[in-house]
């Protein structure tokens, strides 16, 4: 007992172990579990098409049945009339019997002919359910399987977004930003060392001016002096 139910938890272990593999497998690749879905459901439609064909005969054979056996019913009322007109009551009294149970046997076929015929409707129309449930099944893996290709090809391009780097492009702007600017910086140097330069200039002209006019002046002076000297002189 013991270890039956040892290999029991064993068997529904491995079941366990199966069913999660599978399901697993079936969420990597769904179109295998709607492929499964949709096979199944096929089978389920091959099998209730036989079964309701099935009943569709056997209410086709009550309704042949149940016709002869009007027809006849009928026929035993036109012979039973003849009977009786005729005085054959022997005749008469056995074609009654036949009657009653033709009537018998019609009010049971008919019945029997109602409830196949519902048997055949209901058939029919679980038939039509599932042929349905088919298409719409098949529809709704054409567009999963769509949504889900979509998603993975949305998930494929973020993963390569996330993976560009533009460290690389900053740090070569960077340099570039850099270079540029030294050479502006360069620029107004020598700007500014031009401008300086000729300010410096301008201020050694500007002083050699100066002492020129100086020495004009003294120039000047001095040849007044001597001019006011040789005056004395003369007097």
């Amino acid at each position: 007992m013991a270890r039956d139910g040892f290999l029991a938890r064993l068997s529904n272990l491995w079941r366990g172990f199966l069913s999660l593999w599978i399901s697993g497998l079936e969420k990597e690749h769904p179109e295998i579990a709607y492929e499964n879905a949709i096979n199944g459901m096929i089978e389920k439609y091959s099998a209730l098409k036989k079964a309701t064909a099935a009943i569709i005969r056997r209410r086709e054979d009550i309704e042949a049945r149940l016709k002869s056996s009007k027809a006849e019913l009928a026929q035993v009322g036109q012979d039973l009339d003849a009977a009786v007109a005729t005085s054959q009551d022997d005749l008469g009294v056995m074609l009654i019997q036949k009657k009653t149970q033709l009537s018998t046997d019609v009010a049971e076929l008919e019945g029997e002919m109602q409830a196949a015929v519902k048997d055949a409707e209901s058939a029919k129309a679980s038939l039509i359910q599932v042929q349905g449930e088919i298409r719409k099944l098949k529809a709704e893996k054409d567009n999963m399987l769509a949504k889900m290709a979509s998603a993975n090809a949305r998930l494929r391009i973020q993963e390569q977004l996330e993976g560009l780097s533009v460290d690389a492009e900053v740090k070569a702007l960077d340099n570039v930003r850099e270079h540029i600017h030294n050479i502006v910086a360069e620029s107004n140097l020598g700007k500014e060392i031009q401008e300086s330069s000729l300010d410096q200039r301008l201020a050694q002209l500007r002083q050699q001016g100066g002492e020129a006019n100086a020495r004009q002046e003294l120039e000047r002076l001095k040849a007044a002096a001597t001019a006011k000297k040789a005056q004395t002189k003369t007097m």
